[in-house]
């Protein structure tokens, strides 16, 4: 019996590497529109898909970030400046956008844009924090889609929504989870509601990277500033040896960091030219080995192993 499972294992693992190694024809003449390149993710998505031929246009916050970014591309790629919070630079964008695609439609929109907010106990955090988190990760994805969507349609393309293992599994950062838990939901329901359009959803779900948004300095520097401005009440629930411990954790978790960022967006170029993408893609070992499998437990057994090495506050020890 173990050995005809093994093999029916065996037989829908290479059915489905022989189905993903397929690739989309034409990538040349492709349109596909990135959010975020400044740096990070964006950035390097999109110096890789120029490589490989496709038609890139760029959306950067800065006109710096756009400037170095053409100066390490060739000609096919083209930038624009967007701020995904503002409705009249979303709209700028897709009309830009629009003029270049033509007929053909866009083919992959790739909702990269992101911000790690302050961070600290959501208690330590002001409501703007939680405002501006949302309306960066969701709010703006959210428009952005929505202005791109008659492009994406007509071309019968591919909509790629970065999301990250804590919209799967929500420890710490309660804004930035929230934001990220609203990603799963918004692509899930527009890949049921645009499969007969024949436009395909995938959500990448990265796990711990080093990128700008996690630089350690920049960290350290707000997180001592969030516990600063945490009224006194509340600093006294907590204490300063739970502030002292929960700093040095996150710190030492931004250091373990991978810094390979290839590993997202080769997961980002599947979903763009494989002729099957994947409707979700876990990128990173600790996303595939340990949070997704953690997902599954029961919560009781998942609260007990995040939560077993943090400190306890004041008032409760």
């Amino acid at each position: 019996m173990w050995l005809y499972l093994a093999v029916l294992v065996g037989l829908y693992y290479l059915l489905r590497w022989y189905r993903e190694r397929q690739v989309v024809s034409h990538l040349q003449d492709k349109f596909v529109f990135i959010t975020g390149c400044d740096s990070g993710f964006g950035n390097l998505l999109a110096r890789q898909l120029d490589l490989r031929g496709l038609r890139v246009l760029a959306a950067c916050l800065t006109e710096q970030g756009a400037e170095l970014l053409r100066n390490q591309t060739s000609d096919r790629l083209e930038t624009v400046i967007l701020d995904v919070t503002k409705t009249e630079s979303i709209a700028a964008a897709a009309e830009w956008v629009k003029e270049r695609v033509g007929d053909r439609g866009l083919w992959g929109l790739v909702n990269n844009a992101g911000t790690f907010p302050r961070h600290g106990c959501t208690e330590w955090l002001k409501i703007k924090t939680y405002m501006n988190t949302l309306q960066v990760n969701l709010i703006g994805l959210i428009e952005v889609t929505l202005s791109m969507l008659p492009l994406v349609r007509r071309a019968r393309g591919r909509i790629v929504n970065v999301s990250s293992i804590l919209g799967r599994i929500a420890f710490f950062g309660a804004g930035y989870s929230c934001s990220k838990y609203g990603v799963e939901a918004f692509s899930d329901i527009l890949r049921r509601e645009l499969q007969h359009f024949g436009v395909k959803i995938s959500i990448i779900e990265p796990g711990y990277f080093r990128t700008v948004m996690t630089d350690v300095q920049k960290f350290s520097e707000t997180m001592k500033q969030v516990w600063k401005e945490v009224p006194a009440h509340i600093k006294e629930s907590y204490g300063q040896k739970f502030f002292d411990s929960y700093f040095d954790d996150m710190k030492q978790g931004i250091l373990n960091c991978s810094t390979n960022l290839n590993l997202v967006t080769d997961c980002m170029e599947h979903a763009l030219t494989s002729v099957h993408p994947r409707t979700r893609y876990s990128a990173g070992w600790d996303s595939q080995f340990f949070f997704i499998p953690l997902s599954y437990l029961p919560t009781s057994l998942a609260d007990y192993i995040l939560t077993r090495s943090w400190s306890k506050p004041a008032q409760v020890v």
